[in-house]
């Protein structure tokens, strides 16, 4: 078939491979210059399996009441006088229930564990380099009680098959020699030595680069306005997308079936068919500086549960990123909260960067209120999802990618998950040994 994929970040790009991959003639659209220009470009770069909590949690709605109006909060909902900003507080917090939280982790730890190997059997088959490393992620507590309460969802977390194990303040400083100048603040921590790291933008466009030289042709600079559809209810189809090439020419794209990956940007353009997708787009920031003494920088990937942080090394780089806005489209850069990155990295490893010359930047993750991404059918019988991945994009992108390339090609993804209009695998049919498809 011809398939044309919308959008060209960590999600559209694994998905053009494995569609391609799969036999499919393959063309990408994508309205930057390159892939990976957007909320793939700077994020934390973990491929954080077993630190997959969902933000709606029981603990989450009197966290974001003692956060609102702080300007360097965590996560920071601004009101706005839209129907999607309101809508979409209302199910995050249906979703904050114990059992839905628990059902919501059960969802991501499958397609995250399901990615994380496809992303290695990918590595193994294409020798991208991207510094990754394999060195675990490291989640350490300066807070008695969210230490506390990180016990139970630890223990959840060794049920579902994930080895993430709550460690004392000394263990965590053994792991990460870095962490030692605030060991009097750490009451604690967990270890998962399974999960990774590594630069989505490097990886990204080193995926593209060799799925363009097996054929698939990407589009850049050319952005789309809309979705052309024939038929009503169960037939209508998409026949073609309108475009607008570089030069200002507006053309219409053919294909045979049509993959929405444009995260946040997806529901406007799905809203005019009748498909409202529950997501809302929520700026996550990031901090990349200079390693100017390698010795006093971590090497361990860490998660600063304080100030809801993510730390990744990258070489001779360091990249800091987290904290979500809740403020519509816009990408501007919030001073307070690019500096208050910075003061807390400062306060972590001393002498470690050139933290005067910072790198800031802002993505729009595409928030869904339960953090499970939509993969899959859409209403249209040859539109397919893949969106809303919100902060774990990278955890969630090759499996996705896999996943929906076999559901394109009509066959059942390797996983027990929730896909969109896809019927459910009998539980325990999770495949633990998956080689890539040629």
């Amino acid at each position: 078939m011809k398939v044309i994929v919308l959008g060209s970040g960590i999600i559209g790009t694994t998905s053009a491979w494995f569609l391609n991959k799969a036999g499919h003639e393959v063309t990408v659209i994508e309205r930057q210059p390159g892939v990976a220009q957007e909320t793939s470009f700077a994020n934390g770069c973990q491929i954080s399996v077993s630190h997959a909590e969902p933000w709606a949690n029981p603990s989450a709605p009197l966290k974001i009441l003692k956060w609102l109006g702080k300007e360097d909060a965590p996560l920071l909902y601004r009101f706005r006088p839209e129907w999607l900003q309101w809508n979409w507080g209302l199910h995050f917090l249906r979703e904050c229930t114990p059992g839905r939280t628990a059902e919501n982790i059960r969802q991501i730890v499958a397609i995250s564990e399901y990615s994380r190997q496809t992303l290695q059997a990918v590595r193994a088959e294409t020798g991208i380099d991207y510094d990754h490393l394999t060195s675990g992620i490291l989640h350490f507590y300066t807070d008695k009680k969210e230490f506390d309460d990180s016990l139970p969802a630890a223990k959840l977390m060794r049920d579902l098959g994930c080895p993430r194990d709550s460690i004392g303040a000394d263990e965590v400083v053994r792991i990460e020699p870095a962490l030692a100048s605030i060991r009097d603040k750490i009451v604690g921590g967990d270890f998962t030595a399974t999960d990774e790291s590594g630069d989505v933008f490097k990886f990204t466009t080193g995926l593209a680069q060799r799925a363009a030289d097996a054929g698939v042709n990407f589009r850049f600079n050319t952005t789309i306005t809309r979705l052309i559809t024939e038929g009503s209810g169960g037939s209508a189809k998409v026949t073609g997308v309108e475009v607008i090439h570089p030069d200002g020419r507006h053309q219409v794209l053919h294909a045979d079936a049509f993959v929405m990956a444009m995260g946040s940007f997806s529901v406007p353009l799905l809203k005019p068919l009748g498909i409202d997708l529950m997501i809302y787009p929520g700026k996550g920031y990031s901090a990349t500086y200079a390693v100017t003494n390698p010795d006093a920088a971590p090497t361990v990937s860490l998660t600063d549960d304080g100030y809801k942080l993510v730390v990744s090394r990258l070489g001779d780089r360091l990249r800091v990123a987290g904290t979500c806005e809740l403020n519509g489209y816009t990408r501007e850069l919030n001073t307070t909260r690019c500096e208050a990155i910075t003061r807390r990295t400062r306060e972590l490893f001393p002498g470690a960067c050139d933290y005067d010359n910072p790198v800031y930047w802002t993505g729009l993750r595409p928030l869904t209120p339960s953090n499970v991404p939509y993969i899959g059918k859409s209403k249209i019988s040859n539109l397919f999802l893949n969106t809303g991945h919100g902060t774990l994009g990278w955890t969630m992108g090759c499996g996705s990618g896999r996943a929906i390339a076999d559901i394109v090609s009509g066959r059942q993804p390797e996983v027990d998950f929730a896909f969109t209009g896809v019927p459910r695998r009998t539980p325990g049919q999770f495949t633990t040994s998956m080689p890539v498809r040629a």
